[in-house]
């Protein structure tokens, strides 16, 4: 194995995919991440310092509030009183501020909601209620999460603590709120392990009564990772060969997840007014959604899938389509919607790729928050019978309202999703003619013919480009944040070798996004491959090699991949930013 800064090797000029202006916000996930926490850590320490003074304590500041970390602030890209929403609204609707975050679910979704709930519950470890409006109201109720096995016959802590199809999990994420009301147990009945959640928030308690916030703890192989974003807060405990950075990562995508379905502003009025409030009267019917994000950022699943490298690079695929077919699209979206007021975002995407994103002007989207998106899509079969009306909140866009999605697929035979987000709560008909009219469009156009095409097609086949002594590879255009992956084929194309290669592409994220020791270049010689990171300002690359493979036909290998990405880069990604 070596490392290196990637000076001493010399694989080439080009830059696949960089492009001068991108529709998403680009903004690298980690060191996002870690301005975000060093921002909440302020405002709890500037928060404990009010409170002391009020008091009438010395009250001590920490290290952190004596070198005025307050001068550092970054703002987030979340909206706050004055977000997105309120902006658009201002501009356009000479300041009409009807959307104040309050909950305004649709009859369409809430259904929705209620019959994927009701469906779920074949499931239950113990008998629960049958009808929709039941399993609403019931909140005690315990639902194996998708794809998990009932634990035990009884529902008891005692049980819990000593089943072990529950103790030898690899991984268990609990969600609580500040007061230790459980809210969340990705497996098992989370009104069982109320004892369980009371050490989460007392240990949360005891460290933030000295000033600081947990992080990690960590005993004989296993993680315990915390994240606290009060007035909730969020704990993984992995024995998965992940970071706790990037389990934090997970973490926050589960409490953003939280935040699309109720608005961050609702959630801390609700709080502010009783501190004990059961969350999960608002959140009932929405944990599969929790479930299957948490599902897709790591392969816990049957089916093998790239899904967990969007959520490693916090990137967004791109489904490849010739650059004819996709500028048709795009001029489809354009012409049938410029007129719409007060429309925000066009997004057309198909197995969880991005076809087409149009967007107003001045206003970009998160991947973050496309990949709420994609969640809610892949997850709510719901929306494939009929056009729906749903309010989404898209927390990095602006987590203190909602948009209001039209969402429906395009025609029976292409089954591409289209979403036209609007901050207008009443224009359902107006945008689905426009639904009507693109569709009409795309079909004369023999676009719903290239949309299926390319939807049935696995992924780039290395044998056919000429480079089979590469096995998969993940590549991501860091100045779009798009991301160019491989099709899994043997040895990958198996649940548990799959598992393997996932494990070491985080682990080699990790070791080469680690602050404390950054790197550009991982050669790792392995006794069943060969494993490659590298990374520049204009991208990073992952690749596993055949183990025979030589060090110096390695960096040949990857000259080769290089030049055809860049070749058919037009196909493979996209790389304008059109707007209404």
């Amino acid at each position: 194995m070596s490392e290196g800064t990637g000076s001493q090797v010399d694989i080439g000029d080009a830059e696949p995919g960089s492009c001068q202006e991108s529709m998403l916000i680009t903004t690298d996930s980690i060191e996002e991440f870690s301005q975000e926490i060093s921002t909440s850590l302020v405002e709890e320490e500037d928060g404990a310092t009010a409170k002391d003074q009020q008091n009438g304590h010395d009250g001590k500041q920490s290290l952190g509030t004596e070198i005025q970390l307050e001068d550092k602030r970054v703002e987030s890209g979340t909206g706050g009183a004055g977000g997105n929403i309120t902006k658009i609204q201002d501009g356009l609707n000479g300041g009409d501020k009807d959307s104040d975050g309050a909950m305004s679910k649709s009859s369409s979704f809430s259904s929705a909601k209620s019959r994927d709930l009701t469906a779920s519950c074949t499931s239950l470890a113990e008998e629960g209620p049958t009808s929709s409006t039941a399993a609403a109201s019931a909140t005690t109720t315990t639902v194996a999460t998708s794809g998990q096995q009932p634990l035990g016959d009884g529902c008891d802590m005692e049980d819990y603590l000593h089943d072990p199809n529950f103790l030898n999990k690899k991984r268990h994420v609990f969600i609580l709120s500040s007061a230790g009301k459980p809210i969340y147990s990705m497996h098992g009945c989370e009104d069982k392990l109320a004892t369980l959640f009371g050490v989460m928030q007392a240990l949360v308690s005891f460290v933030q009564s000295n000033n600081d916030a947990i992080k990690s703890i960590h005993a004989m192989g296993v993680k315990f990772v915390f994240l606290v974003k009060s007035p909730l807060i969020l704990v993984a405990i992995s024995r998965t060969s992940h970071s706790v950075q990037q389990i934090q990562l997970q973490l926050t995508d589960v409490y953003n997840q939280i935040l699309s379905t109720l608005t961050l502003s609702h959630m801390q009025k609700t709080f502010e007014k009783r501190k004990n409030f059961d969350l999960r009267r608002l959140l009932a019917g929405s944990e599969r959604l929790i479930d299957h994000l948490l599902v897709n950022d790591k392969c816990d699943h049957r089916a093998v899938s790239n899904n967990p490298f969007s959520f490693m690079t916090h990137s967004v695929r791109i489904l490849p389509l010739a650059p004819s077919v996709r500028e048709t699209i795009i001029g489809a979206i354009q012409s049938n919607c410029a007129k719409i007021k007060n429309l925000v975002f066009a997004v057309l995407i198909a197995n969880n790729k991005l076809i087409a994103l149009v967007r107003m002007k001045k206003y970009f989207i998160h991947p973050a928050d496309l990949r709420l998106i994609f969640n809610l899509i892949e997850c709510s079969e719901s929306f494939k019978s009929a056009e729906s009306w749903t309010p989404i909140c898209l927390p990095k866009f602006d987590s203190s309202g909602f948009l209001h999605a039209h969402v429906s697929y395009l025609a029976e035979d292409c089954q591409a999703c289209l979403l036209l987000l609007s901050i207008e709560r009443d224009v359902f008909f107006v945008l689905s003619e426009a639904k009507r009219k693109i569709t009409d469009k795309l079909r004369r156009s023999n676009c719903l013919e290239a949309i299926n095409d390319a939807m049935h097609n696995k992924g780039i086949k290395l044998q056919n480009i000429g480079i089979p002594e590469i096995r998969h590879f993940v590549y991501k255009s860091k100045s779009n944040a798009q991301l160019l992956c491989s099709e899994l084929t043997v040895p990958y194309s198996s649940l548990d070798q799959f598992k393997r290669l996932e494990g070491m592409y985080f682990e080699l994220h990790h070791r080469i996004h680690n602050s404390g020791r950054p790197v550009k270049l991982i050669y790792q010689m392995q006794e069943k491959e060969i494993l490659l990171a590298w990374v520049t300002q204009a991208y990073e690359l992952f690749a596993a090699f055949e183990p025979t493979v030589h060090r110096n036909d390695v960096i040949n290998l990857v000259n080769k991949l290089l030049k055809w990405i860049k070749k058919e880069e037009n196909s493979l990604f996209i790389l304008s930013a059109p707007t209404f």
